[in-house]
């Protein structure tokens, strides 16, 4: 068995050397197994992929963070304190003193100036989060402004309930990147983007110092962080599939398997040496129905095939422990969220409304999978069961990245996807699933709503309403109304949320699975 050949330590590459039966890792480093397939850049201001996300969130700070254990309780990391002003459109932050960079340089509020307005101006995916408060590249230097060495201003053009603007600044396009090393790499006033895709420009307790596209990558301590980041390096190596995972893990090529199907899992629980974490996660499994196509434009079609999956069969057996059945955009944990699963497989009632819609004899369709064994498998099962209403389900495979790309130019009929909040507020997940402000093909934002072509001017308006409700009560009602209307007509079958569960060595301590994509810590990880 592989391990892995080489890591990036003190600019030079480090060699492991192949091991007999039982292999151990170096103890200052942490050796994970993971589908990585889907690390498109590292850049902060472009990430918006799960793997990619909790890289950099182990290696940029962010204004503002959270408590894991209870998301409610906000706090400053970047930010030291901040104020509002008395209408509610301006917040004045300090920035917290003796941060410093991995590069040896000072975190100050020039480059939480930098960071914010650079996003702005990027203008790239997770920019929206930003963009949603008023905030374009032409108005940011006059709205995000420095007042000082330590404090600057941020003038919104609404006043929006602050605890939604705090947690937008918990997510990672808030990352705080190093102004002076970015801009010694800007090419043709690109703010650095290119160089930044592949390195790093961080103050977190890691810094990433290679990757290896489809292959690994190598983050090394920040050795300026504080408190003292007790592991040396931590690797991701990129392995697709699951058994080679648990073999890699029995022989100690591997510290953390993150990848592991329900046999895998059960088989490991068995063996000393091996302990399993799990921790529930707000990240959800659906499909995507594309409004382009002439079958899936159709109410009763998308009504139908939310009869057509057999949710309890694929929690029970494919995701056995890895997810539960979940029908609402809002995860469970978030304000608002609607518990009730209104659909079960129930071919029949799908029968009727096919039907009703003159398609009756059924219809042939495709749908794109990324080739993980988790996601293969559920397509497989929903392809058997759409079979049963005479839909010919054809399934198109692809890594990571290649179903993605297809499925941000909305060049797919059905498209099985992961979702997973940016924030912790409902907003978050209400302003990708139920709005959609511009569903023309050059649309600036593209949420979820816009890649499945699903133009809903009236849904939009009342969810960008929510967001000035500052009586909780009424604004968890909103949200409830948002996805009851998304579930009865919306063009999303949501299927599962997701139970994070890794298998590790016994003597690894201190990984943290947080509710969020982008909240796993390993800051504090160590190896006995």
């Amino acid at each position: 068995m592989k391990i892995v050949k080489a890591l990036l330590a003190a600019g030079a590459i480090l060699a492991l050397t192949l091991l007999p039966t039982r292999a151990v890792t170096p103890d200052d480093t942490l050796v994970m197994a993971s589908q990585i397939d889907d690390v498109i850049t590292l850049d902060p201001a472009e990430v918006f992929e799960f793997s990619a996300a909790e890289m950099v969130g182990n290696s940029y700070e962010r204004l503002i963070g959270y408590d894991l254990d209870d998301v409610s309780d906000i706090f400053g990391v970047v930010a030291e304190s901040w104020e509002v002003s008395e209408d509610g459109k301006t917040l004045t932050f300090t920035v917290r003193q003796g941060k410093t960079f991995a590069s040896g340089n000072e975190l100050t509020a020039e480059d939480v100036v930098f960071s914010l307005q650079r996003a702005l101006k990027l203008d790239l995916s997770p920019a929206f989060i930003l963009t949603q408060f008023g905030f374009t590249a032409d108005n940011v230097e006059e709205k995000i402004v420095q007042t000082g060495d330590y404090e600057f201003t941020f003038e919104m053009d609404q006043a929006y309930a602050p605890t939604f603007v705090l947690y937008c600044l918990t997510s990672t396009v808030a990352s705080v990147v190093d102004k002076d090393l970015v801009l010694e790499h800007e090419v043709d006033g690109d703010l650095g983007h290119e160089w930044l895709k592949r390195n790093h420009a961080g103050s977190g307790p890691f810094a990433i110092r290679q990757w290896r596209p489809n292959e690994a990558v190598v983050m090394e301590r920040n050795e300026h962080y504080e408190p003292e980041v007790p592991l040396a390096r931590v690797i991701y190596q990129h392995v697709p599939e699951s058994s080679t995972q648990r073999l890699m893990l029995e022989q100690g090529d591997i510290d953390i398997a993150r990848d592991l199907g329900p046999e895998e899992l059960q088989a490991l629980e068995q063996l000393d040496g091996i302990k399993i974490q799990s921790g529930v996660k707000g990240g959800l499994y659906y499909l995507g129905l594309n409004q382009k196509n002439e079958y899936l434009s159709k109410p009763e079609v998308r009504q139908a095939l939310k009869y057509l999956v057999d949710y309890d069969a694929i929690a029970d057996t494919i995701m056995e422990g890895l997810a539960e059945v979940h029908q609402s955009f809002l995860p469970t944990g978030l304000l608002g969220s609607v518990e009730d699963t209104p659909f079960s497989l129930d071919v029949e009632r799908a029968k009727e409304l096919l039907a009703e819609a003159g398609l009756a004899e059924g219809f042939s369709i495709t749908m794109d999978t990324r080739n993980t064994s988790d996601i293969t498998g559920m397509g497989e099962a929903i392809q058997q069961t759409f079979a049963q209403a005479g839909i010919d389900l054809q399934l198109i495979p692809g890594d990571g990245a290649q179903t993605l790309t297809k499925y941000r130019a909305r060049e797919h009929d059905i498209y099985i996807g992961r979702w997973g909040p940016d924030y912790q507020d409902p907003h978050t997940n209400a302003d990708t699933f139920a709005a959609n402000p511009d569903n023309s093909d050059d649309a600036a934002a593209k949420p979820l709503a816009w890649r499945n072509a699903w133009d809903i001017p009236e849904l939009t308006k009342k969810t960008q309403s929510a967001i000035l409700e500052t009586n909780t009560e009424e604004r968890a009602r909103v949200y409830e109304g948002l996805q009851r209307e998304v579930m009865d007509r919306g063009p999303f079958v949501i299927m599962f949320q997701e139970i994070e569960v890794m298998a590790m060595q016994d003597n690894v301590n201190n990984f943290i699975i947080g509710p969020s994509f982008d909240s796993n810590e390993f800051g504090e990880a160590s190896k006995d």
